[in-house]
């Protein structure tokens, strides 16, 4: 008998607003490439993708339904909720709006997928806003007689104040965004539901493999233990 190509075939959907980048992230992961200017999904769209989890020694076979983000659209992509067993839930780390409606599509993969579906909370385009400061240690105590300098200390300067981050692409540069959703808020967010969460970048790739592996990893351990039969993961 010839040796097979994947362990499981697993069914992803990929949901969340119009505009957040879910098809960048799904180019990403089946052709490692970035579109500028991708067209809106109209219903959904399909990509596969073989991944390997080496601590499983397991090789996936991942089928990707991106889902428009429109309300028009919702009853046809609510089909596609059915055997997945993986969510990516996708806001845009600029729009907070995004990551408020996270709520309302969260609520409908739950109403509409399997209720042991692992959905892990992914915070796109992080690519667009300067990195997040590092909490400032705090000062130690002086002596009063070694703080005699009474100068008024230079406020610390935030990402609120910070200078726009600089990026740019094949046309030229792109305009900044401020940070709108921290990723302590989202993470906190994240495990109150029982989601996974990262932050990613279509665009340069990071934390885009990382999405899907962690989400993998979490149904591989349902499979064990039983949460998942395999009718749903074909072997």
């Amino acid at each position: 008998m010839a040796d097979i190509s994947w362990h499981y075939v697993l069914k992803f959907i990929i949901t969340g607003d119009a505009a957040v980048g879910k098809s960048s992230l799904l180019i990403r992961l089946t052709d490692q490439r970035f579109l500028t200017n991708p067209d809106p999904t109209l219903g959904v769209e399909f990509g596969s993708k073989l991944i390997t989890i080496p601590e499983e020694d397991k090789v996936i076979k991942l089928q990707c339904w991106d889902t428009a983000g429109t309300e028009s659209f919702r009853s046809i992509t609510r089909s596609y909720y059915r055997g997945a067993a993986g969510c990516l839930l996708v806001y845009d780390v600029t729009s907070r709006q995004s990551f408020l409606n996270a709520r309302t599509w969260l609520a409908d993969v739950r109403a509409h997928a399997d209720p042991h579906l692992t959905c892990i909370l992914v915070g796109n385009k992080i690519d667009l806003c300067p990195p997040e400061p590092e909490p400032e240690p705090a000062p130690e105590s002086m002596p009063e007689s070694e703080s005699s300098d009474t100068t008024a200390p230079r406020p610390l300067e935030t990402s609120a104040s910070a200078p726009p981050h600089s990026t740019h692409d094949a046309f030229g540069p792109v305009p900044a965004r401020r940070r709108q959703v921290p990723a302590a808020e989202a993470a906190a967010w994240a495990r109150e539901e029982g989601l996974l969460f990262v932050e990613a970048s279509a665009k340069s790739g990071s934390g885009v493999d990382r999405a899907f592996e962690d989400a993998c990893r979490d149904i591989l351990d349902k499979i064990r233990r039983g949460v998942f039969d395999d009718e749903r993961v074909s072997v």
